[in-house]
């Protein structure tokens, strides 16, 4: 049966202050939820890095090879969508309800469906926004090339004066559009999830959690950084465990972070 949701309010939860502690029980947590259901959800797990896999290959097959780095790791961009089945998951062994992978779906098929497509529309502009920017990045620095083999592209990056320069400002391009991605939806997809808000005040939420703990959000993020990088060598295996850690991990986070 789908999570059923009351009707929509638009109370303003109180943000509290967190700390390292929390980060290392919410990863704790994760980890121990994920242990719970791995049988099921490895398979889940399995889809993410398939969606790795075949976007490099897609970035790799032609004009778009500039934009390969920019896609697989802009796909994290759109990491807390993927996530809201776990989130649904961990709040239903969190209130001892029956949580196997066949409510995976709930959230989707209940009354939050609406607010979580419009958030998830949301990461999918800014997801487009950052691969429009890093293509125009590329195109500055070593015009159009409709025939571009990969090793003349790694001799480009790697070699040349404008591709390092290139790989410094994007990365710090791309770390901007990363910190606008976590300071919104770290705690709006779980609290879409959790309660009847509309995605304007589950955002506004996440805005206010991220301003509050600056330096712990900060560290959460790199956290979640480096954990996806680990996932992904080799070939994005890793992400079926390092994806249903994280969204069981960033529940717990958030029951921290927000009054309930």
């Amino acid at each position: 049966m789908a999570h059923t949701v009351p009707t929509t309010t638009d109370t303003v939860p109180h943000v509290r202050s967190i700390g390292l502690a929390d980060l290392r029980w919410a990863l704790a947590e994760g980890w121990s939820d994920f242990k719970e259901h791995r049988g099921d959800l490895l398979m889940i797990g399995f889809l993410y890095p398939l969606v790795g896999l075949m976007a490099a290959a897609f970035a790799l097959n032609g004009t778009l090879m500039p934009l390969l780095f920019p896609l697989i790791a802009g796909l994290s961009l759109m990491g807390p969508t993927v996530a809201v089945g776990f989130y649904e998951l961990a709040r239903r062994r969190e209130q001892g309800l029956e949580s196997g992978w066949t409510h995976f779906l709930d959230p989707w098929r209940g009354p939050a469906a609406k607010e979580l497509l419009v958030s998830t529309i949301a990461l999918a502009l800014l997801f487009l926004t950052w691969l429009d920017v890093a293509a125009q990045l590329y195109q500055h620095s070593f015009g159009f090339n409709n025939a571009l083999t990969i090793q003349a592209f790694l001799a480009d990056m790697f070699t040349t004066a404008a591709g390092l320069q290139l790989i410094l400002f994007g990365n710090l391009v791309g770390l901007g559009f990363a910190i606008i991605a976590l300071a919104v939806s770290v705690v709006t997809f779980p609290m879409l999830v959790d309660r009847p808000v509309p995605a304007a005040t589950a955002a506004a939420t996440s805005l206010r959690a991220t301003v509050h703990n600056p330096a712990t959000i900060a560290l959460w993020g790199l956290i979640v950084a480096a954990l996806l990088v680990i996932g992904s060598i080799p070939l994005f295996i890793g992400l079926a465990v390092v994806m249903p850690v994280l969204g069981y991990a960033t529940w717990h986070l958030y029951t921290r972070l927000i009054e309930r």
